[in-house]
C-alpha cells in the first residue's frame, strides 16, 4: 500500500515541478522522496515506515505520521484528517510563503 501511495505522490509532485517557478525537485532514492528546494535550500522526506503501516514526512522542522485508513483507501493524517496528497500540497505551499 506504501509503496503504491508513494508512487501516486511521486507523480503528482513531479506534475507540480513541471509547473513554472513551482521552486523544488523530486528525487526517489531506495523507496524515499525527497522533495528539494532551490531558495532556500532545504528539503522534506517522506518515507515509508513498513512495520507500523505508517508513511513519515519530515518537513518545516516537523515530522508528520500518516496511518492507512482502510475506509478511504489512503494515507491520513489522523490529527487533521488530511490525505497524503493534499498535505504534502499544503506544506509545499507553506514553505513557498517563507
Amino acid at each position: 500500500m506504501a509503496e503504491g501511495a508513494l508512487d501516486a505522490l511521486k507523480r503528482h509532485l513531479i506534475e507540480r515541478e513541471e509547473e513554472a517557478d513551482a521552486g523544488f525537485e523530486v528525487e526517489e532514492q531506495y523507496g524515499v522522496l525527497n522533495v528539494l528546494f532551490d531558495d532556500p535550500p532545504g528539503k522534506f522526506v517522506i518515507t515509508p515506515n513498513t512495520p507500523v503501516r505508517q508513511i513519515w514526512i519530515s518537513a518545516l522542522s516537523t515530522s508528520f505520521k500518516l496511518d492507512w485508513d482502510p475506509k478511504a483507501s489512503r494515507f491520513v493524517l489522523a490529527r487533521t484528517g488530511e490525505q497524503m496528497v493534499p498535505l504534502v500540497d499544503r506544506l509545499v505551499q507553506e514553505r513557498a510563503e517563507r
